[in-house]
């Protein structure tokens, strides 16, 4: 098998299974216990913290493990509307993932603003202070988009929220893991992520919440420094921390060398089949390549590659009514017809040229004849 779809979930190292088998055989105790067995567990969760913070560039004590980014950003938003004299009012980008925008959207009572994008997938920075002048409890954009992975401004839209004194959220989902992130030097209110995005573990997630910010919990509890109850999932946690330490120890040059290998699947695809790169021309996330072989629907593509063992993805999500075209390329200008062909490769630092020269031969195979079809007709 050729797995090509990192961006929907990551492969979990053998050092993060490792991690949690350990959490689970031997470090089982609950950490709020005072005895030996839970401290014993609660050192595992101050660890964890320390080194998740180091990924981020946090300090620990803004570290707050949850269940997923989409738990974090649904506790950003909460905590931001939660803070007296907060306006009803979010700003969002058109391209945020779809669990964020459906979160921001079924709060009662708040007008959502979204923040339109270009025709490459780029939040325009240039339409916040006019947006802010009517006040607004939270803007929230992803640091790299999920679909596309068009890497957004996120540094420039945090000083334009400062400057209008508006707080920040940052979703840095897709970027933790494969391009250096620092909280701290952002000077946002919020950031979250996810684990199995960078080879850890499902169902544990971080909201990093900036010392000092005015945050009320969802959940009551004393846990998470009482703003998330709950006993922590200290063998995911623990899963995370190993993750954390493998792309803290990953060589500066491993994202040049996934991006070269992104770059060459395009160039090679481009050699012999009509390809349109969605996002070309703005800065991508190294693994992240979405593409369109004429106006071919996507699941004609993917269904393809799934015989030959090859595993990618569509932008376009199941409804009801039938095919729905991707709310990222619409925003992005594209029509509906064009976004329903978008497919998305999203590599890993496990892949190999080899693996590409595959994807490049069973497509140029399997979609030539279904193209030149088409072109008849």
């Amino acid at each position: 098998m050729i797995y090509l779809d990192n961006n929907a979930t990551t492969r979990p190292l053998p050092a993060v299974v490792a991690a949690v088998t350990d959490a689970l055989s031997l470090n089982w105790a609950n950490p709020s216990s005072t005895h030996p067995a839970g401290q014993a567990a609660r050192q595992l969760l101050a660890d964890a913290r320390g080194v998740v913070g180091r990924l981020f560039g946090a300090q620990p004590a803004e570290v707050l493990f949850t269940s997923s980014a989409t738990e974090a950003n649904a506790l950003a938003l909460h905590a931001a509307l939660a803070v007296p004299g907060a306006p009803r009012r979010l700003v969002v980008s058109a391209i945020e993932h779809a669990g964020l925008l459906q979160l921001a959207a079924a709060r009662e009572g708040v007008e959502l603003v979204r923040l339109p994008v270009d025709a490459r997938g780029v939040v325009v920075a240039d339409a916040l202070p006019a947006v802010l002048a009517g006040g607004a409890a939270l803007v929230s954009v992803m640091a790299a988009n999920n679909e596309t992975g068009v890497i957004q401004p996120v540094a420039e839209l945090a000083r334009l929220a400062a400057a209008a004194g508006v707080p920040m959220h940052v979703d840095a989902t897709q970027l933790a893991g494969r391009l250096p992130v620092d909280f701290t030097a952002l000077g946002v209110r919020f950031m979250s992520a996810s684990a199995h995005k960078l080879h850890g573990p499902k169902g544990v997630g971080v909201l990093l919440v900036q010392k000092g910010a005015p945050f009320a919990p969802a959940l009551p509890g004393h846990q998470e420094r009482r703003r998330r109850g709950g006993t922590e999932n200290l063998p995911g946690i623990a899963g995370f921390a190993a993750a954390a330490r493998h792309a803290l120890a990953a060589p500066a040059s491993e994202p040049a060398q996934i991006a070269a290998l992104r770059d060459a699947l395009e160039r090679g695809l481009a050699a012999v089949l009509p390809l349109r790169v969605f996002g070309a021309g703005a800065a991508r996330l190294p693994n992240t390549s979405c593409v369109a072989f004429g106006r071919l629907d996507a699941d004609v593509v993917l269904q393809r590659l799934a015989r030959a063992g090859i595993c990618a993805s569509s932008g376009s999500a199941c409804s009801a009514g039938g095919t729905e075209a991707s709310h990222v390329l619409r925003a992005m200008g594209v029509d509906d017809e064009a976004a329903r062909a978008a497919v998305r490769f999203s590599l890993s630092a496990d892949t190999t040229p080899a693996e590409v020269a595959k994807v490049i031969d069973t497509l140029q195979a399997a979609l030539a004849p279904l193209l030149a079809e088409a072109l008849a007709a």
